[in-house]
């Protein structure tokens, strides 16, 4: 295309007139279709507006994309935006767009102000994206009226259905719109009507009608392409002359035709009463504007668009080559009520040949929408192509392979994601960027590790601290997002060298608490009560326990300098702390949940503790929190880009997501499995981690599965390596994160990622309704034993050989069913098994001591069912997995079929201050966790073993080997 002006002037300068000019002797008003930069750094808008008589400018993402991806004209102001580390590319863009429009809008101001307002503006469209969400239109469409400032500026908003609504308000608020994508005689009429019910409302309000303008962009061109398309397809498939001539009587006719019938009923609504009352009030009538006039098919005259559309009170917006042609060769005349009569029978010969022209325009508006999204696309790579951001620290590399169609489906989500500024959105706390509830209220882990690089030297001070007091032991008692982070370190990296060796007690059960009571010195013991809230159950009962412990060590005077405590400011255990004058207190952040809550206090006081440089660990982790910034390119920004893939994949079917983590750092699979299992799964959706999986070959999975490989470069397993690689040839989706530079990191890129996921699936991933409906089933039976001094009586539904099976009736009716007249606990348990179906998942919830023997035996039943059934499979401790797994098997898509494990207690522990046990505790969550899957629908059946847990396990495990 050959820019505007580029024409011989002198050309011009000899005809007597300039057809361009001469429009307006018509009432017609010439606009250019067409913008950039060096148009008004130049002079050469000036020169067509008072050569031309250029009336207006419009434009759209095709054109800017032509304009930015064209030349160097955009270097300045995208250099100069690149210091601005909040925007990402529709920001950067927006940047550039809004000083173009300004700078038009003012040298157009001359015409503005001597056609009194009714001429001289430009146009700047809303996000194509938007198209069809009528509220995302009015917020955008008021943002950018009040960020380009001008009275001359016309915001351009869809014609679609979502779009027409939003257009009458915002005319109603006194905001210049143009409407687009109109191509059918209909909605005109609907956008027209609309425009008089704005005004009406804008003089309801006490606004200045005057003051309002507005056209109605009319498609012509168009309409012939799609219309000539089917009229040679008819030509070629008919073998009727007849049909054959009046199929071609019609060829390159209607566009016109449809076009004048349109300003037919322009001039019949803008005549009526109902808007006679609002022109007396000084309203002027919203323009049609003719789009679309250049000429696509070579045998038509390539002016023929402009000379058949001319008429009083109109706009012809001209694309630069069709611009110059006009002026060349233009010859204008009053055409637009010439020939009505024609036109109306040439719209009755489509009609008659059975041509519907409603499925041609509303074919033609879903086209429009979607091209405009697809140059917005472009525009926006062109833009990122052209702006040099710096890249960030070394960062934990991120790579990923996907089956065609997922990777299809990844590339749209990249595309929306950018166009609608979505990490933009995220890191400035806009909770419409879920599901516009209380979200913007849980983010303050988005800076939280550079607040705890300022407060380091906090840190440094209490691991000097308890070096110097000689600790040989720091045990965190806490559940969930408060434990998971510790336990990660302290599996990671063992005991360092002159510091104290970390552990984490997460578990109600009698056996694992005293086991851990046994593995330190109570006096050289510091205790860590992690609590956000101050009131979840079990660092509660666990900080009664040991501290009644530590009393008889060291005396009831000292004990309470055995104990730090982690919580929010304003808790219940703040009080107590301060009561039992523990050493320290240390602040969460009321913003931070607690499965986000890693490199808060929860996470970085017990690193310190341990001895891990906690400055180090957050400076490497600080890389990936610029690296995760909306400045760097969705594509390339490494949070956003996994949580794309986790929430594209889980929405398209694959949603197992399956951890597998060299054996240096295989922990981290426990904390990734809460922060994705709570943060997704509610309202039936939701991402089913699976951790500790055993890899298989690729025939023994379904296709649900998407594999997150997280391999230590230091450490990696080259059996790992090669089942991985497997399954990549086999065609699973795999994604692969070579860890070298720090945990923190991954801490970091998951909680960016799970969120970006949770926006994909349309839910809040920072609440957990499930999680609280355990915690009120197992305080109700809590309260009850403290009444009655037991649990409610409940009936088995089978026993066979000291093994007791309950569930619900429905359940139990199922099984009775299924096992027929064997009643017998193999029976039983294959009628369960056997209700796993391609696509379900299995999990174990085993209410047992969390130990070796126990996981060994536990993790071969899970692998019998795996390999049977070919479903993910998953194994949890309760009661931890509470706080974990336990929202997405309540909350999360009903496919997953459950056998719960609890036993009789060997031991049992008394809870200080208390009538129940830990053992009690323990039964009542089991029981809690129970009744809420079976009330949620969910297949569910609890084995209850005897004292010997371990022979009733191997008992089990033959049973499962035979499903």
């Amino acid at each position: 295309m050959q820019p505007v002006g580029i024409l011989d002037n002198a050309k011009t300068a000899a005809k007597a007139t300039n057809p361009l000019k001469d429009l307006l002797k018509f009432g017609q008003s010439a606009w250019l279709d067409y913008i950039r930069r060096d148009l008004m750094t130049t002079g050469e808008l000036k020169r067509l507006i008072d050569e031309d008589g250029l009336g207006g400018m419009t434009s759209n993402p095709a054109i800017f994309e032509k304009a930015i991806s064209g030349g160097n004209y955009y270097d300045d102001i995208l250099s100069s935006l690149e210091e601005d580390k909040s925007l990402d590319a529709k920001g950067r863009f927006e940047g550039l767009a809004i000083r173009d429009i300004q700078d038009a809008a003012d040298i157009l101001r001359s015409v503005y102000d001597r056609t009194k307002g009714r001429d001289g503006y430009v146009s700047l469209e809303v996000s194509p994206y938007l198209a069809r969400d009528t509220e995302g239109t009015l917020k955008e469409a008021r943002r950018l009226w009040k960020a380009v400032d001008r009275p001359n500026v016309m915001i351009k908003v869809p014609g679609t259905a979502e779009g027409v609504p939003a257009f009458q308000k915002l005319i109603g608020e006194g905001i210049n719109i143009n409407v687009t994508l109109l191509f059918s005689q209909q909605v005109y009429e609907d956008v027209a009507r609309a425009f008089i019910a704005g005004v009406e409302q804008l003089a309801k309000s006490g606004g200045d009608v005057g003051k309002i303008a507005s056209v109605a962009s009319f498609f012509i061109s168009r309409i012939d392409s799609a219309v000539d398309k089917i009229i040679e397809a008819r030509v070629k498939a008919s073998k009727d002359a007849k049909e054959q001539q009046q199929l071609r009587e019609i060829e390159g006719k209607v566009a016109i035709a449809n076009g004048k019938l349109a300003y037919q009923s322009y001039l019949e609504i803008f005549g009526s009463d109902r808007w006679k009352a609002l022109a007396a009030k000084g309203a002027r009538t919203q323009r049609v504007l003719w789009a679309s006039t250049s000429t696509k098919n070579p045998k038509y005259r390539d002016v023929m668009y402009v000379e058949e559309m001319i008429g009083p009170d109109t706009v012809d917006t001209i694309p630069p080559a069709t611009f110059d042609a006009f002026r060349d060769h233009g010859a204008p005349r009053n055409s637009l009520t010439e020939n009505v009569e024609a036109a109306e029978q040439t719209m009755q010969s489509l009609a008659a040949l059975g041509i519907s022209m409603k499925e041609v325009t509303d074919k033609l508006t879903d086209d429009g929408v979607r091209l405009f999204e697809e140059a917005f696309d472009q525009l926006l790579d062109a833009v990122e192509k052209r702006t040099k951001y710096d890249a960030p620290g070394k960062v934990n590399s991120q790579s990923y392979k996907l089956p065609e169609q997922l990777a299809g489906a990844v590339k749209t989500s990249i595309s929306e994601w950018r166009a609608k500024g979505s990490v933009r959105g995220l890191w400035q706390r806009d909770a419409g960027v879920w599901t516009n509830t209380d979200e913007a209220s849980w983010l303050g882990w988005l800076d939280i590790t550079g607040q705890q690089l300022v407060q380091n030297q906090e840190f440094q001070k209490l691991a000097e601290d308890v070096k110097r007091e000689g600790f040989k032991d720091v045990l965190v008692l806490g559940m969930g997002g408060s434990s998971l982070c510790p336990e990660v370190l302290a599996k990671t990296f063992g005991q360092l060298p002159g510091f104290p060796r970390l552990h984490v007690l997460d578990s109600t059960d009698p056996s694992q608490v005293k086991a851990f009571e046994k593995k330190v010195d109570l006096a050289k013991t510091l205790f860590v009560v992690s609590s956000k809230s101050g009131t979840t159950l079990e660092p509660n009962i666990f900080k009664q326990y040991f501290f009644e412990q530590v009393k008889k060590a060291v005396g009831a005077e000292k004990a309470g300098s055995r104990f730090i405590a982690v919580t929010d400011p304003g808790s219940k255990l703040r009080e107590v702390a301060k009561a039992d004058k523990f050493r320290s207190i240390c602040d969460g952040v009321s913003s931070i949940g607690g499965r986000y809550s890693a490199l808060s206090d929860f996470g970085m006081v017990p690193a310190a503790l341990m001895g891990i440089d906690t400055g180090k660990f957050l400076q490497s982790t600080q890389l990936m929190v610029d690296a995760c910034s909306p400045q760097i390119p969705v594509a390339q920004n490494p949070g956003a880009m996994l949580g794309i893939i986790l929430g594209t994949a889980a929405k398209a079917g694959h949603d197992k997501l399956t951890v597998v983590t060299s054996p240096g750092i295989s922990d981290l699979g426990a904390w990734l499995e809460q922060l994705i299992a709570e943060s997704t799964g509610k309202q039936g959706k939701g991402i089913i981690p699976v951790d500790r999986e055993e890899l298989a070959a690729p025939a023994a999975y379904g296709t649900d599965r998407v594999f997150a490989y997280l391999r230590l470069e230091s450490g990696a397993d080259a059996a790992q390596d090669a089942k991985v690689a497997a399954l990549e040839s086999a065609g699973h989706p795999v994604i692969r994160i070579a860890v070298s530079q720090g945990l923190g990191q991954e801490f970091f890129r998951w909680e960016i990622a799970t969120a970006v996921a949770g926006s994909i699936l349309g839910i809040n991933p920072f609440n957990q309704p499930d999680v609280e409906a355990s915690k009120v089933a197992t305080r109700a039976l809590t309260t009850e034993y403290e009444k009655s001094g037991s649990l409610p009586a409940e009936s088995p539904i089978l026993e066979d050989g000291g093994i007791k099976l309950f569930t619900d009736a429905k359940n139990a009716d199922a099984l009775a069913k299924a096992a027929g007249k064997d009643k017998s606990l193999a029976s039983y348990l294959r009628a369960h098994l056997n209700r796993v179906a391609p696509g379900d998942y299995f999990a174990l919830l085993a209410y047992v001591e969390m130990n070796p023997e126990h996981e060994a035996k536990l993790q071969e039943m899970r692998h019998a069912v795996r390999d049977q059934k070919k479903v993910a499979t998953c194994l949890g401790f309760g009661p931890r997995f509470l706080h974990s797994t336990g929202q997405d098997y309540k909350g999360g898509p009903n496919s997953g079929v459950f056998v719960q494990i609890t036993c009789d207690d060997a031991v049992d522990l008394p809870v200080p201050g208390q009538k129940y046990t830990f053992g009690v505790v323990k039964a009542a969550q089991a029981r809690g966790d129970f009744q809420v899957l079976v009330e949620r629908g969910r297949r569910a059946l609890r084995v209850h073993l005897g004292k010997n847990v371990d022979a009733d396990l191997a008992k089990l495990i033959e049973i499962f080997h035979t499903v």
